[in-house]
C-alpha cells in the first residue's frame, strides 16, 4: 500500500476545496509591532499583522522582556523536568500566586498551553468524578471538546449562549450525579460574549459546577484584565477559571484557577499536567511581569478598544461586511472558501497586510472570513490601507456589500 498516496490524496482534496493551510513565515521584530518581516522564495518584505494573538502587544513590553532575560541570566534556559520531578522552579510558584489573586480564587495551576489546560482539567474532573454529566456549549473551541472527548463521561450539547436550553438539558438528568457546564466567555470565531450569569443560574439552580474558558478575555477586560466575569463581577460564580497567558499577555502557557481542592485535584490526576516537562522559568516570570502590568494600567485596553471601533467604523463607511459584536474581534465575512484564499493571498503579496483566512471546519461552510484582531499598535494609516485594500479587493470579487 501507497501511504504517501492516500496523504497526497487527503491534502489535495483540501487543495481543492480552498481550506489547506499555508504558513506565513514571519519574524517579529522587538518594538516594531505589527510590522513583522515575511521570508519567502528567498527574499523578504515588511508587512503588517492583522490576526495576532497578542492582542495587546505584550510581547514587545519591556517589563516583560526584562523580566524574561533576567530570568534565563540567572536561570538558565529550560525548568529541567516535570513539576512533580525537579521542575518546579520558584517563578512557577509565583505565577500561580499572581493568577489565582487576579481571578480572586484560592489556587492556580499552569499549564504549558491554553489548549492543554482545558483538555486536561476537563478531561480529569469529568472522569474522576464518578457518573458525572458534562454541558458544553455547541461552539466551545477545540480543546474543550477533546477534553469532554478524552473524558469518556455523557455529555450534552446544549445551544450556543442559550440558558433555556442549558435548564432543559439539566432539568432531564438525575439530579444527584455530579455534572459540570463548560462554555466561553469570549467565542474567538464570531466575537460573541457568553450570558455568564445567566448560565451561573442555571447551573446552580441544578448543582452543577461551571468551566469557564476565558482565554479571549484575560488581558482584555475587567479592571484588573481579569476578563469578562471580572467586569461583570461574577469571578466568584465560577467553580473554574481557565485563561491563557499566550494571547493578551504576549508569552506561552495556560492555567486554571479555583479552590485549593479542585487544583489540587487536577494537579495530582492529569496526565497533561503530569507527564510534561513544566514551562521554562523566563516564560513564567514574563507571564508575572505582565499580569502585574495589566492589573494597575489601563492604557492598553484603552488604546485597544478605540483601535477597535475606529476600524469598525471605517469597514462600516466602505460597507465590508463585519459581524457585529462587543468584543474585540473584528470578523469580515466572505462566504466563499476560494475567494476568502485568494483575498488573504493578495492582501499578503500585492498590499503587505497579512491576515489568515477563515474556513471550513473552523466555521461553518458559506460562512468563510478573515478575522481582524486590532491592537494598541495599529496607527491610522494601517487602518486606511487596510480598509483601502478591502474595498479594492471586494470590487474585484464582486462581493455584496453591507447596506448601511
Amino acid at each position: 500500500m501507497d501511504y504517501n498516496a492516500l496523504f497526497r490524496n487527503e491534502l489535495d482534496k483540501l487543495r481543492d476545496d480552498g481550506s489547506y493551510r499555508v504558513f506565513a513565515e514571519l519574524e517579529r521584530h522587538k518594538g516594531g509591532f505589527p510590522r513583522a518581516t515575511r521570508y519567502r522564495d528567498g527574499g523578504t518584505h515588511e508587512v503588517t499583522v492583522w490576526c495576532s494573538n497578542d492582542y495587546l502587544g505584550m510581547g514587545q513590553n519591556q517589563s516583560v522582556i526584562d523580566a524574561m532575560t533576567d530570568v534565563i541570566a540567572s536561570c538558565g534556559a529550560g525548568a529541567g523536568g516535570t513539576r512533580n520531578i525537579s521542575g518546579t522552579n520558584h517563578h512557577h510558584v509565583l505565577l500561580e500566586k499572581e493568577l489565582a489573586d487576579l481571578h480572586q480564587k484560592e489556587s492556580a495551576l499552569i499549564f504549558t498551553s491554553g489548549y492543554v489546560s482545558n483538555w486536561a482539567a476537563i478531561s480529569t474532573l469529568a472522569s474522576k468524578l464518578s457518573g458525572c454529566i458534562i454541558y458544553s456549549d455547541a461552539l466551545n473551541h477545540a480543546s474543550m471538546i477533546e477534553g469532554v472527548r478524552h473524558s469518556r463521561a455523557e455529555k450534552r450539547i446544549f445551544k450556543h449562549n442559550s440558558p433555556e436550553d442549558l435548564a432543559r438539558k439539566l432539568a432531564a438528568d438525575d439530579p444527584s450525579v455530579p455534572k459540570l457546564v463548560a462554555f466561553e466567555s469570549v467565542y474567538s470565531m464570531d466575537g460573541d460574549i457568553a450570558p455568564i450569569k445567566e448560565l451561573c443560574d442555571v447551573a446552580d439552580q441544578y448543582n452543577a459546577m461551571t468551566y469557564l474558558d476565558e482565554v479571549h478575555a484575560v488581558g482584555i477586560y475587567g479592571p484588573r484584565g481579569g476578563g469578562i466575569a471580572e467586569r461583570e463581577g461574577l469571578m466568584d460564580r465560577l467553580t473554574v477559571i481557565e485563561g491563557t497567558l499566550g494571547k493578551a499577555y504576549g508569552v506561552m502557557g495556560g492555567y486554571i484557577t479555583g479552590s485549593h481542592e479542585l487544583c489540587d485535584f487536577v494537579r495530582s490526576f492529569a496526565s497533561g499536567f503530569i507527564f510534561t516537562t513544566a514551562i521554562p522559568p523566563a516564560l513564567a516570570a514574563g507571564a508575572v511581569a505582565s499580569i502585574k502590568h495589566l492589573k494597575n494600567s489601563q492604557i492598553e485596553r484603552t488604546q485597544h478598544q478605540e483601535r477597535v471601533a475606529s476600524l469598525r467604523a471605517k469597514l462600516d463607511a466602505k460597507g465590508i461586511p463585519h459581524l457585529p459584536n462587543p468584543s474585540h474581534i473584528v470578523p469580515v465575512i466572505v462566504g466563499d472558501a476560494a475567494k476568502c484564499k485568494w483575498i488573504s493571498d493578495l492582501l499578503l503579496d500585492n498590499y503587505g497586510i497579512y491576515v489568515q483566512p477563515i474556513n471550513y471546519p473552523t466555521v461553518p461552510r458559506g460562512t468563510e472570513r478573515l478575522r481582524f484582531t486590532p491592537t494598541p499598535y495599529h496607527t491610522d494609516d494601517d487602518i486606511d490601507h487596510l480598509v483601502g485594500a478591502l474595498t479594492d479587493l471586494w470590487s474585484q470579487c464582486a462581493l455584496s456589500r453591507a447596506v448601511a
